[in-house]
């Protein structure tokens, strides 16, 4: 095979890696790992999320403590086996790589094998699949390999009939209304048929999304929008839970459009603390929509559980079922393009005035908006069964700039002032901004005021002199 050069590391980029949490996106092995182990890890992170695989540590144990030191292969040919063995099943390319590492002082080379997620289902030796869970390489087989093929979109749910009569949505007048205007020659029935969303006498579960009234009458608890008004900025709680969750259904156009007005409703009204004070919350209402029509449309719907919006004082949270689908992950989302569910994309986008006008582009729009309103863009997140975005409202300005805009309205800031204000969790984190600003002669401390009561002011500045 190819000769592959190593890369040199520091002392201090070897001990981090030494001391490496092994989790869902990080294994460590020593060189005498089996290569049937190697594959099930690489196999693992490729239907996960994807990772990092370090071949070339070694832990013992010392008085009951586990401890790891570097033990590489004696030089990159000595992996030729290991290596041999991965290309056989996971090719060097795009998705695989393969690379050395060297450290100062330190024995032989670390194997690298850096794994993106793949938009197919990657298999170990034996023809077994794996998924990553925490710091385990867990098999899949019988019904969840068939979930972990939803999962990453290969097959879709929204094609599978449901067991209630197509009439359901041949009758249905909102079918009538699409037809009319979009293919006016052909009967409802005719049309269903020849876009397979009728099977037999079946509907499938895209057909009743689309054109049934009351989709959830045949899909409960897998296709409506639950929404939630926390009156807090910290974790969701009944405490806080403001009056009773609300429950938007009917067919996804109609649904989408429903959630966008009752989510800005329940915006309306709430005040967060800005410069001058307290100030109406706003968002951006391309970035409301755009998010709440991607977490519609592109969830995984064999899984029984709704989209949640949940609205707190400081931010909105858009929680998605499913996990991201082929080849997207959280890093390229902005990127990469993948429709789990196609038909479902493609009929929404035929309605009149459709809620993703521009397909493939209504993320980037989402922080577009953001950032046109001075707000950091929103943070997306993956957990083992569904997506979740964060849209925060948080200025994009520095902490310490929020501090001096709130001191040109205000005659003096608090701690737990400016920590509502920049968003900034902790007591001392924000001291320390505080402590910048006064070290370049910008704040000053209030005299007399100590303990709860401290607080800090602009430093006057000098007369100019005449």
């Amino acid at each position: 095979m190819d000769f592959i050069a190593a890369n040199e590391i520091t002392g201090a980029e070897r001990d981090r890696l030494l001391t490496l949490e092994e989790d869902t996106f990080n294994d460590l092995k020593a060189i005498e790992v089996s290569t049937k182990k190697l594959s099930a890890a690489v196999s693992a992170f490729a239907n996960t999320a994807g990772g990092d695989l370090y071949i070339g540590i070694a832990e013992t144990e010392f008085m009951g403590a586990k401890m790891r030191h570097w033990h590489g292969f004696k030089d990159q040919e000595a992996a030729n086996g290991h290596i041999q063995s991965l290309e056989a099943l996971f090719p060097l390319g795009s998705e695989y790589s393969y690379g050395f590492l060297r450290a100062p002082g330190s024995e032989g080379v670390v194997l690298h094998v850096q794994v993106q997620r793949t938009a197919q289902i990657a298999k170990a030796h034996g023809n077994k699949a794996y998924v990553r869970r925490g710091a385990q390489n867990l098999e899949v087989k019988g019904k969840a390999l068939e979930a972990l093929r939803l999962a990453k979109g290969i097959d879709s749910y929204e094609k599978q009939t449901v067991n209630v009569s197509a009439s359901v949505v041949i009758n249905s007048p909102i079918l009538r209304d699409f037809v009319k205007q979009v293919v006016p020659n052909l009967e409802p029935k005719v049309f269903l048929q020849k876009q397979n969303l009728i099977k037999g006498n079946k509907p499938t579960v895209a057909a009743l999304l689309l054109f049934a009234e009351e989709p959830q009458a045949a899909l409960p608890k897998r296709s409506a929008i639950k929404l939630y008004r926390y009156a807090t900025s910290g974790a969701p709680s009944r405490e806080t839970l403001v009056g009773v969750p609300k429950s938007i259904e009917g067919p996804v156009v109609s649904m989408i459009r429903q959630a966008d007005v009752e989510t800005v409703q329940m915006i309306e009204g709430i005040n967060k603390l800005g410069p001058r004070g307290l100030e109406p919350v706003k968002y951006p209402i391309e970035t409301l929509h755009e998010i709440l029509t991607n977490a519609v449309l592109h969830r995984d719907y064999s899984i029984a559980s709704d989209v949640h919006v949940r609205v707190f004082d400081n931010r909105i949270e858009v929680e998605s079922p499913g996990m991201l689908p082929g080849q997207v992950t959280v890093k390229n989302i902005l990127d990469e393009q993948f429709a789990r569910n196609g038909m479902l994309v493609r009929m929404v986008n035929k309605f009149p005035d459709p809620p993703n006008k521009d397909v493939g582009e209504g993320l980037n729009t989402a922080f577009k908006a953001m950032q046109k309103l001075r707000l950091k863009a929103p943070v997306i997140d993956e957990t083992e069964n569904a997506v979740r975005v964060d849209i925060k409202h948080e200025p994009m300005a520095s902490p310490e700039q929020s501090v001096m805009d709130y001191l040109e309205n205000h005659t003096e800031i608090k701690n737990g002032i400016a920590r509502e204000l920049t968003g900034i969790t902790s007591e001392n984190s924000m001291k320390d901004v505080f402590l910048r600003l006064a070290k370049s002669n910008l704040i000053e401390r209030v005299p007399d005021k100590k303990g709860a009561a401290a607080a800090w002011q602009k430093k006057p500045r000098p007369p100019v002199a005449a």
